[in-house]
């Protein structure tokens, strides 16, 4: 493979982030979904007692962190990480990264109305207790308001916007564009 592709997902909660990772990979070969509520899950499950009790997850990101080196050295796949990613330093940081690594970056970002969101949270089945600084995805959410940083063309090297269900085939099919085109 010439080319490797990173895929950020940029969105508030119940936006179709995993939704969206998981039919993109579905389409592509050689592709590893990077979650981190997948790692909050695992830890809940296997390392409880370790969680920190306030203040952020570091356990979690330092997973996290290994499971994206790992991918990044030991690997050829394409890499979807699928999280909030709602500050823009933390995402410009990681793409630089992914750029020193010869990785071609991808951000796409699900810009939802909150009525559609909360509608979402409301019909869903998610789990909750992975939540650790919320009681609800509906508390999530409106922390969430106030914490967008828009994402900007510079950041990555192809920028996708999603607005309505509709856009989320066009923007897995030219994702997969991309990737073909790498290869």
């Amino acid at each position: 493979m010439d080319k490797r592709i990173v895929i950020m997902t940029v969105g508030k909660t119940h936006s179709g982030k995993t939704t969206f990772a998981r039919a993109l990979e579905k389409r592509l070969t050689n592709v590893t979904v990077i979650d981190q509520d997948v790692h909050a899950a695992f830890l809940l499950e296997n390392y409880a007692s370790m969680l920190p009790k306030r203040g952020p997850n570091r356990l979690k990101y330092a997973l996290t962190q290994t499971i994206v080196d790992y991918a990044i050295k030991e690997t050829d796949h394409h890499l979807i990480l699928c999280n909030a990613n709602l500050r823009r330093q933390a995402r410009s940081e990681l793409l630089e990264r992914f750029h020193k690594n010869g990785f071609v970056r991808v951000l796409v970002h699900f810009d939802w109305p909150d009525d559609v969101l909360k509608q979402r949270i409301t019909n869903s089945h998610r789990r909750k207790d992975i939540l650790r600084t919320a009681s609800s995805f509906k508390e999530v959410l409106q922390f969430q308001d106030g914490t967008v940083e828009l994402p900007h063309t510079k950041e990555a090297d192809v920028l996708f916007t999603i607005k309505e269900h509709e856009d989320m085939n066009e923007m897995l099919l030219r994702i997969c564009q991309l990737a073909q085109e790498g290869s």
